[in-house]
């Protein structure tokens, strides 16, 4: 990898490419650091350690939350919409109709997400606002004292935050774009991994930092063979693939031959990326959070039936009550196993391989074209995505079970996180190596 990073920096294009990159990453490091009008963030960073949906935001953002910048929403609205189109596009015939039509129609529905970004970005804005605002228990704890977070009462203000939060997603959105068009790796990805990068380094030294008792040696120490060993299997289940083997009829037209070649269609163990685990999480945790604004936490078992009914949901969905971590861990697998299998399905259906191959005179040896290659593939998918689809569930739960046996409570690098940052590193490295071979083509080319 190292080797790799040496010979791009000695070609010319390649650098550039490098340092635009680098340079994108820290217009966006300093972006995050500009905080939105009227905001008091003081008390903020107390409240995202002890909520995990806000971490979780916090996350995407890639810090900027915790400063309440103008990219406090991060690229997650554009996410949400871009998972969004690719779940309606089997539903909808003209997505569906744009989805084969190359690069014409991929442009168009990119379009779209993006269109559908700006209305998820203002409704995110306010009511990511008025939420961790009302979470201080007063009516001005993430502003300035004395201003009021309200449509009807104070409009200007209030939308001049709301309109500045959702024109920091689309500037880290066009950031992206510009790092897809004249840097290396994927532009959306490379902002979150940077943002993660970012918050390492005050990750790790938090496992340092104790006020009455000395670090715990031997738990720091499995802490990290763990973490390690969490990379290691990472990248093992990340690259792993199943190669269907595929033939191509031999057809003469003329005095040429076409097809009579031989490849393969590789099959990811885990198709679906992050996104199950970013589902899972979300609903999981999207209860408890609502249930914590009606539970009294200092008498959780008086009052009427309303606050035992919320702060019982609290105690049971909340990964940071005492005693609930085993039903959070179990719920979290079962729901991370069955959205691998769901979005893996409709990934798969976007693709139509069966009728590709159809089409293009294509086959599996021992396998007739039409629906038995569909049904084939359909049974080796589902087989493959349960190696994937427990994988992933292990690696939600991974944290919990860190924080069990060595003693070291989680602090925030989380496994979605370690997915990000090895996904985002290992297909920014295969890109460069791609980058680099083509250079090696062209030096053979122009001997």
């Amino acid at each position: 990898m190292l080797q790799a990073v040496q010979r791009a920096w000695q070609i010319a294009d390649l650098r550039a490419k490098i340092l635009f990159t680098l340079g994108m990453l820290i217009i966006y490091r300093v972006i995050a650091h500009v905080p939105v009008p009227y905001i008091d963030a003081s008390n903020l960073e107390q409240l995202l350690a002890n909520n995990a949906l806000f971490g979780i935001l916090n996350l995407f953002s890639g810090g900027a939350l915790q400063n309440y910048s103008v990219a406090a929403l991060g690229v997650y609205p554009y996410i949400t919409a871009s998972i969004i189109v690719q779940l309606l596009t089997p539903l909808i015939p003209k997505l569906e109709e744009w989805s084969k039509e190359g690069e014409a129609g991929r442009n168009r529905i990119q379009r779209l997400s993006y269109y559908i970004t700006v209305p998820l970005a203002l409704l995110q804005a306010y009511g990511q606002t008025l939420t961790i605002n009302r979470s201080f228990g007063t009516e001005s704890g993430l502003f300035e004292p004395g201003f009021v977070f309200s449509i009807t009462a104070n409009f200007l203000p209030t939308f001049t935050i709301i309109i500045t939060m959702t024109a920091g997603t689309m500037l880290l959105v066009w950031m992206g774009e510009l790092i897809d068009e004249k840097g290396i790796g994927n532009g959306i990805s490379m902002i979150i991994f940077g943002g993660i990068v970012a918050r390492l380094f005050p990750t790790i030294a938090q496992l340092f930092q104790g006020a009455t008792a000395a670090p715990n040696i031997l738990g720091l120490v499995a802490f990290g063979v763990i973490t390690l060993l969490t990379i290691f299997v990472i990248v093992v289940v990340q690259e792993g693939v199943r190669r269907i083997p595929v033939e191509y009829q031999r057809r003469v037209r003329g005095n040429k031959v076409y097809g009579g070649q031989r490849t393969h269609i590789p099959l990811k163990v885990n198709m679906a990326g992050m996104i199950p685990l970013i589902f899972a999480q979300s609903l999981l945790l999207f209860p408890g959070t609502v249930a914590s604004y009606f539970c009294d936490l200092s008498n959780p078992t008086g009052g009427g039936w309303g606050n035992r009914i919320a702060c019982s949901l609290y105690s049971t969905l909340s990964p940071q009550s005492a005693g609930s971590s085993l039903l959070y861990s179990v719920l979290l697998f079962v729901l991370v196993v069955g959205f691998t299998y769901f979005y893996t399905i409709v990934l798969f259906s976007q693709q139509n391989l069966p009728e590709t191959l159809k089409n293009n005179g294509g086959f599996i040896p021992g396998i007739r074209p039409g629906k038995p290659t569909e049904v084939y593939l359909s049974r080796v998918l589902n087989r493959i995505t349960l190696a994937g689809a427990l994988f992933l569930g292990v690696v939600a739960v991974l944290p919990f079970l860190t924080s069990g046996i060595t003693g070291v409570a989680n602090v925030g690098l989380g496994s979605t996180a370690l997915l990000i940052v090895v996904g985002v590193a290992v297909d920014t490295m295969r890109q460069l190596e791609a980058q680099l071979m083509m250079r090696n083509y062209e030096g053979y080319l122009t001997r």
